[in-house]
């Protein structure tokens, strides 16, 4: 084992900001759900057509969940596991 590696009794090292990753692996979850939840909102709506098997979501991006400080958010999107996209709205990036 080398120094830097964290033992496994031992608490993770907390971001430069003081954010655990265990905050920003929730705050993460959290956005996942609730971008699923609106797209599954979105496609249930009426509309799409009698006959037809329904409507792809258009959601792409959402507001962050209010229950964590923006200094997560920003976090997240510095590790590029998040993307801005614009007016206070968040999106996944796109994996290729």
């Amino acid at each position: 084992m080398t120094s830097d590696t964290p033992r496994p009794n031992e608490p993770t090292p907390a971001s430069p900001d003081g954010i655990e990753p265990t905050q920003l692996k929730n705050a993460l979850k959290a956005f996942k759900k609730r971008l699923k939840l609106a797209r599954l909102d979105d496609e249930s709506r009426l509309g799409h057509g009698a006959m037809s098997s329904g409507g792809r979501s258009g959601i792409v991006a959402i507001p962050a969940p209010p229950r964590y400080p923006q200094p997560v958010w920003d976090e997240l999107v510095r590790q590029g596991k998040l993307r801005r996209a614009g007016q206070g709205l968040y999106e996944l990036p796109e994996r290729i």
